[in-house]
């Protein structure tokens, strides 16, 4: 088995003081194989943000550590990070705040390769310019142009072109596509997806639309309350989740098939996500789930692989109890 490029093991992110923590991340393991696709989904205040941050060094780790190509991100500083930064580029969520103004397209894109100059020399930073914009889908003459000049779907394209200036190994996608209108979203992920193709970019995709993680992703990571509840391959969390949060996750995402919407059973939560500065005892879950029992609140549940779907890992001590 190849090594992978991306392992995080046991990563936790705390905010506040030590006494009362809001626990952000807590004590998240996963891997990424080059040329592979991570989803990583949850409801809004889960900590999918705070743990792309913490893998781009963007805040420190409380504990644990990530391995970016066999060097550690957490612990990096320096020009060790400087050069790490050119291995893991992101596209953020919101294209109107990541492109500042001021600067001409052909500036915004040319900028990272001031700030490594030895990645391509300036002779071929025009040439380069023009065939980044191509390879997202703009032309030439949008080089001359400001961000303001764009809609929000070319926006993120130069986002991308921008993210992949430094040939990434690498792409973080912080909900790329969340601010977008649901046609231009269809066309920015299946951009995303030939790019990867082309250039064996590995990727972890965060959003919080499951159609849009069906279409991109190879493996499937759902966070709850700072932690990951389930996670292996799309086909395995897509027709059978073994956990009550993504079943119920699952069954909101909107079909088009009348048939479908009349025989599936639409699983409403109760209550709303509990505080991550004073988690629940036991599975964080245990007060929204219908199947929560004694055990529930006594201890937490391990992530383990079921014995009837491998490769589906659920941290539940309920899985195998038909919904």
């Amino acid at each position: 088995m190849s090594k992978p490029l991306l392992k995080v093991e046991n990563l936790s992110r705390h905010f506040g003081s030590p006494q009362a923590p809001i626990r952000a991340v807590e004590d998240v393991s996963f891997e990424i194989a080059r040329g592979e696709t991570l989803g990583l989904v949850g409801e809004s205040g889960c900590g999918k943000t705070s743990l792309v941050r913490t893998l781009l060094k963007l805040g420190p780790a409380t504990s644990g550590r990530a391995v970016l190509d066999d060097v550690d991100i957490t612990s990096a500083s320096g020009k060790q990070l400087h050069a790490l930064r050119r291995k893991m580029q992101v596209v953020f969520q919101d294209p109107y705040q990541s492109l500042n103004p001021r600067m001409r397209v052909d500036r915004l894109i040319s900028e990272p390769w001031a700030l490594h100059p030895d990645v391509l020399p300036r002779s071929r930073w025009c040439a380069e310019t023009i065939d980044l914009l191509e390879s997202v889908g703009l032309r030439a003459e949008h080089a001359e142009r400001y961000p303001s000049e764009f809609s929000g779907g070319q926006r993120q394209r130069l986002g991308i072109a921008r993210a992949l200036a430094l040939n990434p190994a690498l792409l973080v996608c912080d909900e790329p596509v969340s601010a977008l209108d649901v046609s231009v979203q269809a066309q920015v992920v299946n951009l995303l997806a030939k790019l990867r193709r082309e250039r064996n970019l590995a990727m972890l995709f965060v959003a919080h639309d499951l159609a849009v993680v069906r279409h991109v992703s190879d493996r499937v990571m759902v966070m709850y309350l700072g932690k990951i509840i389930e996670t292996g391959p799309k086909e395995a969390i897509f027709s059978a989740p073994a956990h009550p949060y993504t079943q119920a996750l699952l069954s909101a995402v909107p079909t088009p098939d009348p048939k479908l919407r009349r025989t599936r059973q639409r699983i409403v939560l109760q209550g709303d996500l509990p505080s991550p500065a004073n988690p629940p005892s036991g599975c964080r879950f245990r007060t929204r789930c219908w199947k929560a029992t004694e055990i529930c609140a006594e201890r937490e549940p391990n992530l383990v692989e079921r014995t009837a779907s491998p490769g589906l890992f659920t941290a539940c001590h309920h899985a195998d109890i038909a919904t």
